[in-house]
């Protein structure tokens, strides 16, 4: 019997399936969100930002409270949703571990308020929020657009057309 499934292979072009580009748009939504940071007007209290710490008064969009080491994470986290674009595995990993990441920023958040000294992450309540949205919808879409890697293609000696779901 000849099988017309093969294993999963990693070989991709780069935000080819769906799973790489839900990777490829949060990459560029952390990026330009860490970017945005640092700059005034869409950042206000930019003058009273720190490094790291909840004496950080600077608000992104006069809402989230952010600090350098904030941004910078973000920034990374966004290089690195441009970089597992490149892969499949990648792009599913990135989705599902960076939505745990999220998940733990969350109850970091609703444990250490504002005030305490062992905040080093300056979060409000519109942090947690968003951190809880992003937990949720970041794990969903890596596992339900990760169950697959035929669904955006589809497999050698098959018949169908492209984008057909077997």
């Amino acid at each position: 019997m000849h099988s017309t499934t093969r294993p999963v292979d990693d070989r991709t072009r780069y935000a080819e399936t769906a799973v790489q580009k839900v990777a490829l748009v949060f990459g560029i939504v952390f990026a330009v969100v860490g970017i945005a940071g640092f700059i005034p007007g869409l950042t206000t209290n930019l003058d009273t930002i720190q490094f790291a710490g909840h004496e950080s008064e600077a608000l992104l969009l006069g809402v989230f409270q952010v600090s350098i080491l904030h941004n910078i994470v973000h920034l990374l986290f966004g290089i690195a949703g441009l970089a597992a674009a490149t892969s499949f595995v990648a792009s599913k990993n990135y989705l599902i571990w960076g939505g745990a990441i999220y998940a733990l920023l969350l109850v970091y958040g609703l444990f250490f308020s504002s005030d305490q000294p062992a905040n080093f992450v300056p979060l409000n309540s519109a942090d947690n929020w968003l951190h809880a949205v992003l937990a949720v919808a970041m794990i969903l879409l890596g596992v339900l657009l990760g169950r697959r890697e035929r669904d955006a293609r589809t497999t050698p000696g098959a018949t169908g057309t492209p984008g057909t779901v077997r």
